[in-house]
């Protein structure tokens, strides 16, 4: 088996594969990757059992064949490499061998046959959208995911199909991000639950992207198919719990603000807030709002003071900055508006401006309890 390939680009098709790789496999043949070869096309795949990636290279070779190859080793050996054509040749004594313009190097490879084989996906359903439409209500919602493994259907985005749009909802209880298109559609409604690992690969690679992503489900496995890449990954199993239920229908007092100096007000005088609540306190009435911090342990506090649009009764309101924080941070408007309506109830924020023509993003943000 031998074939010729360009340095740099095996290397940034390779990086890509590699996200998917773990630190520590339960099988040592995950630690490698399964270079097949057939009529100048290399697929090279790589596994972690649950999630599988796949990607075609066009490369110069009359051979066909399968191994698996440390990862490891040959992608810090290829960072190494200026641009210029390598050639691979597998040789007898279970190694491949390297050839640049300057030396050989030499590895020794599992046999292909052992590599698992990826899930087949049987009578899926489908829809197709936009690479950097994917991306975007990935990186949207990612962040609200939870970390708990007693619930794992929190731990990943929620994707809710249907012929009117196509919604992505996540939360970790604390805080919930919903994002709507109504501009994409699926042509039969379907729901499933996307684990955090492949949504984080797949927004690094289609971030800006015009390529048209195909979304292939089932109950238990969904597939992303584009360019050159298939990324195949197992779903979360459970019921997503009924999220709509909690988003406050009624909330009369209505805060409008510039988003950044909200943002930045908020960042400062969580400094002062109590490093295990970060709570901080919003105190509305007129057209001020008065953000307020203190940890009474360290004798710290801050105060401070920014004009506003407020529409609704004078409140006290007291919220967790960390959340409030990664929110503001995850949206691009100007100017934001936050929906309250009793202390205890929760507060939603919506961005005003920035969205593309049918986007919809809607946050909720559970409030702490304030210590008068």
């Amino acid at each position: 088996m031998k074939f010729i390939v360009s340095s740099s680009y095996l290397l940034k098709q390779l990086q890509v594969l590699g996200g998917v790789i773990n630190n520590s496999n339960t099988l040592p043949i995950l630690d490698n990757f399964l270079f097949e070869i057939s009529s100048n096309k290399l697929t090279v795949s790589a596994s972690d059992l649950e999630t599988t990636m796949i990607t075609t290279l066009d490369v110069e070779s009359e051979s066909e064949g399968s191994i698996a190859v440390p990862a490891k080793l040959l992608l810090d050996t290829l960072k190494t490499f200026p641009e210029q054509p390598l050639t691979f040749v597998v040789e007898s004594n279970n190694t491949i061998e390297i050839s640049s313009n300057h030396g050989k190097y030499a590895l020794a490879y599992a046999d292909g046959e052992e590599f698992p084989k990826t899930v087949s996906l049987t009578d899926p359903s489908s829809t197709t959208l936009m690479g950097d439409i994917l991306a975007t209500a990935i990186s949207k919602t990612i962040f609200a995911t939870g970390n708990d493994d007693l619930r794992p259907v929190m731990s990943g985005v929620f994707f809710q199909f249907s012929p009117e749009n196509l919604t992505f909802v996540a939360t970790d209880a604390h805080k919930l991000v919903k994002y709507q298109r109504t501009d994409v559609t699926a042509s039969q409604v379907a729901e499933f639950i996307m684990p955090k690992k492949p949504l984080n690969l797949l927004k690094g690679i289609l971030s800006g992207s015009e390529s048209d992503v195909l979304i292939e489900y089932n109950e238990s496995n969904a597939k992303f198919t584009f360019d050159n890449v298939e990324l195949v990954c197992r779903l979360i199993d459970g019921k997503y719990p009924n999220y709509e239920a909690v988003i406050p229908k009624e909330n009369p007092n209505k805060l409008t603000i510039d988003r950044s100096q909200f943002l930045s007000s908020v960042k400062r005088v969580s400094i002062f807030s109590n490093k295990t609540t970060h709570q901080i306190r919003l105190k509305i009435a007129g057209a001020e709002l008065n953000i307020s911090a203190e940890d009474i342990d360290y004798s710290n506090k801050a105060e401070e003071r920014l004009t506003c649009d407020y529409r609704g009764d004078d409140m006290q309101i007291g919220f967790n900055s960390r959340f409030l924080t990664e929110m503001l941070n995850n949206l691009s408007a100007a100017e934001v508006t936050l929906e309250m309506s009793l202390p205890n109830r929760a507060g939603i924020l919506n961005p005003i401006d920035g969205l593309d023509e049918g986007e919809t993003i809607t946050m909720l943000v559970m409030p702490v309890m304030l210590n008068s």
